[in-house]
């Protein structure tokens, strides 16, 4: 049975997003759960599904909370769930989702990621996450063995592996690169809840220090303590609910390269090329029909793979399509990243692009506001061997 059109986001929700907030990432997390199942017009009764990613974790600041602390926290009355770290990005929790829905496991399920790297960050640098901690016990395994040695320890060296490919075989520029971040701070200037409001120019992004070439500070997203939630119901069941429906019409979540950051077989680009192309075998919509895209941009370079492995330019051809910013700005053809991505209002890791993309769809942005009532706007999240991607409609 396909699984378009069997399913639809009801509800969504945020907590408080900031830098260092100094909470318990279980209450961000709670708030964000809450405030989306209060926004569908259900209660904790009606919820029987529950999906995140990546799950519970240990310390990094990578995970807020995990399936059994929210389900023992809400006492919810679960016919499904799920959650791990193995998933083709973020949002495959929400696409996992939609599935149960569709095949009849659940009725509604919500969906959540809970972030609280900025507390756990404390007031050292970016460097001060992930790898290391606990003293001198770390030993490498997996790719690392092979990536640590030429210090390349983090996705910010990987990311910017795949854009110098890029660069090198397109043509493609700093300066064209630079609109992704430009674009993404003149949106944010026009939402009170982003971290980074204050006007950004050419010359403030080359001024910059590098932090992995052709990747300069800005290019990069900022860490943050925070949680979305989404509610995802069976089609059947949001029609009589406090908002209309956005129903899901195709997902992509494809891998048909290598599951690799340094050995996929075209390094100019990602696992975003296989879900991109899945995401239109599932519907008669095509690139020209979408109103709103809101585009991963963990690293800005991600941003551009996913421009392009969606079709909304040719491969390769990204850089010029960025160009001068004014196809991709709030009045252009393809308005993108419309409350300021990640790379300025803050890194909730994928789930902040799907909330985004029902605001406009639902017509809430405010100041940032598409014009003319957007009616179909894609989400997507992951980048180097994890994509995900999600094609919304509004009847």
């Amino acid at each position: 049975m396909e699984l378009r059109r069997r399913a639809a986001v009801t509800g969504i929700g945020q907590s408080a997003v900031g830098r260092r907030l100094g909470r318990d990432p279980l209450d961000l997390t709670l708030d964000a759960c809450v405030a989306a199942i209060e926004d569908a017009g259900l209660s904790r009764d009606d919820i029987d599904g529950l999906s995140t990613y990546p799950g519970a974790m240990g310390p990094g600041g990578f995970s807020g909370a995990g399936i059994s602390d929210v389900h023992d926290a809400l006492r919810l009355p679960l016919r499904w769930f799920n959650g791990g770290p193995e998933h083709p990005g973020q949002l495959a929790s929400v696409i996992e989702a939609c599935m149960a829905v569709a095949c009849g496991l659940a009725h509604h399920v919500l969906c959540f990621r809970s972030v609280w790297e900025s507390s756990h960050q404390g007031a050292g640098g970016r460097q001060g996450l992930g790898l290391g901690e606990g003293g001198g016990g770390y030993r490498a395994t997996g790719m690392m063995e092979y990536t640590l040695p030429f210090r390349a320890y983090s996705a910010a060296n990987w990311i910017a592996m795949f854009a110098q490919r890029h660069f090198h075989l397109y043509g493609t520029t700093r300066e064209q690169l630079a609109w992704i971040a430009l674009n993404a701070r003149r949106n944010a200037g026009l939402n009170p809840l982003a971290i980074y409001r204050d006007p950004m120019s050419l010359d403030d992004y080359f001024a910059a220090r590098m932090i992995s070439t052709p990747l300069c500070l800005f290019d990069c997203d900022v860490p943050v303590d925070g949680a979305t939630a989404v509610i995802v119901s069976r089609a059947d069941r949001a029609t009589d609910l406090r908002r209309a429906p956005l129903h899901i019409e195709s997902v992509g979540c494809a891998l048909k390269g290598r599951p690799s950051w340094d050995q996929f077989d075209d390094l100019s680009t990602m696992a975003t090329r296989d879900a991109g192309a899945a995401l239109w075998e599932g519907t008669e919509l095509r690139p020209a029909d979408v109103d709103v895209a809101e585009l991963y941009d963990g690293f800005s370079f991600i941003t551009l793979s996913w421009l392009e492995s969606l079709g909304f330019c040719g491969k390769g051809e990204g850089g010029p399509f960025i160009e001068g910013g004014e196809r991709i700005a709030l009045e252009g053809e393809l308005p993108l990243n419309t409350h300021g991505g990640q790379l300025s209002a803050g890194r909730l890791h994928g789930y902040g692009f799907l909330h985004e993309a029902c605001v406009q769809l639902w017509g809430e942005g405010g100041e940032r506001q598409v014009a003319g009532g957007p009616r179909v706007a894609v989400a997507a999240a992951g980048g180097g061997p994890l994509a995900s991607c999600l094609l919304l409609t509004r009847d």
